[in-house]
């Protein structure tokens, strides 16, 4: 099952996020993620099986004890691939805790022998793909005003015709 760990956003900052894309539809051509899909991706573990899972779940739990909650502050927008076929995404400030959280996750999943993407982990939620951005500079825009994160949860990850569904395996509470 392919599968990733991921922190979940605050009910409010996910709302905000969303509020961002729709202005952003105006002035941006492109394939915009369903609300209920936004995240923040930690680990992306591609196509595990159901031990390797239970792995992944033990790792999650091991790196999120004693964790405090993550602070969540925009850092502007920014692309993945080229200009008339990109992935359109929200950044997120690389605060330590973040950063920490991210390294303990990959740290705990090494530990027990899991692969997993080991790209630099850069904090961002994506907002759009197959993007075609304008050449004219955008507007103000509404960003979401800084929040709290509580939880992290190992997803299953479905590609369909309409685009990837996300489950939720194990959330775990900080």
């Amino acid at each position: 099952m392919r599968t990733f760990i991921a922190l979940d956003l605050p009910e409010d900052f996910a709302d905000e996020t969303a509020a961002l894309a729709r202005a952003l539809r105006d002035h941006v051509e492109g394939r915009f993620m369903k609300p209920e899909s936004y995240h923040l991706t930690l680990a992306f573990l591609g196509d595990i099986d159901e031990r390797d899972l239970q792995l992944a779940i033990a790792a999650t739990e091991a790196a999120c004890n004693d964790t405090a909650p993550i602070r969540l502050s925009c850092s502007g927008l920014g692309t993945f691939g080229r200009k008339n076929d990109a992935t359109l995404w929200m950044g997120l400030a690389e605060a330590p805790e973040l950063m920490a959280l991210a390294s303990r996750i990959r740290e705990q999943l090494d530990v027990r022998g899991i692969a997993f993407d080991k790209k630099g982990f850069k904090p961002h939620i994506t907002l759009a793909r197959r993007a075609r951005l304008s050449r004219t500079a955008l507007p103000a825009l509404p960003f979401p005003h800084d929040d709290e994160a509580l939880r992290v949860t190992v997803y299953k990850s479905e590609l369909t015709p309409e685009g990837a569904r996300y489950k939720p395996l194990h959330t775990v509470t900080m």
